[in-house]
């Protein structure tokens, strides 16, 4: 093999690498069986989201994990690989590629990395399932509202009680 084909692969584990360290999640996944025009379609899904969605060579992605301190994803670099990457929103990849493959069913998770942890199927699943981080701020937002307007129900009754007597 050339030397410069040799660098080549080096730059290529660098990014990958690089991508795996930077990014909060990133989801892995076997798009066998997919068209084009489903690729395309969870592609523009997922860039919406923020998320970039790339097939890597399982060689390049089990070097390039190794080099940012991932062990146990060897077995997940088999067959058709496509790695989504986000920097971002943790749930967001999970979540998109979740919904995507209820209706595109060749479309198989295989594993990830959530928040630097070497996660399995179910795991990736479980996130999938919880709210985005808009849906959490918003319940976080209407738990921290719920006693102010309790209070100001209260002040409103006692108010409305004293016209009465008044």
């Amino acid at each position: 093999m050339s030397e410069a084909a040799i660098a080549k692969k080096e730059t290529l584990v660098e990014e990958a690498a690089a991508k795996f360290s930077a990014a909060s999640s990133v989801v892995i996944v076997d798009y066998r069986g997919l068209t084009v025009e489903e690729v395309t379609n969870l592609r523009k899904q997922l860039r919406d989201a923020n998320v970039e969605m790339k097939v890597i060579k399982n060689s390049i992605l089990s070097r390039a994990a190794k080099k940012a301190g991932l062990e146990g994803l060897d077995e997940v670099f088999t067959g058709p690989t496509a790695v989504a990457f986000s920097n971002e929103d943790v749930v967001a990849p999970a979540k998109i590629i979740d919904e995507f493959a209820k209706d595109a069913k060749a479309l198989e998770i295989k594993g990830g990395v959530i928040e630097g942890k070497v996660s399995s199927i179910e795991e990736i699943t479980a996130l999938a399932k919880l709210p985005s981080r808009d849906g959490l701020l918003s319940m976080l937002l209407s738990v921290l509202q719920a006693p102010v307007r309790n209070v100001a129900y209260a002040v409103k009754a006692v108010a409305d009680k004293q016209e009465e007597v008044a």
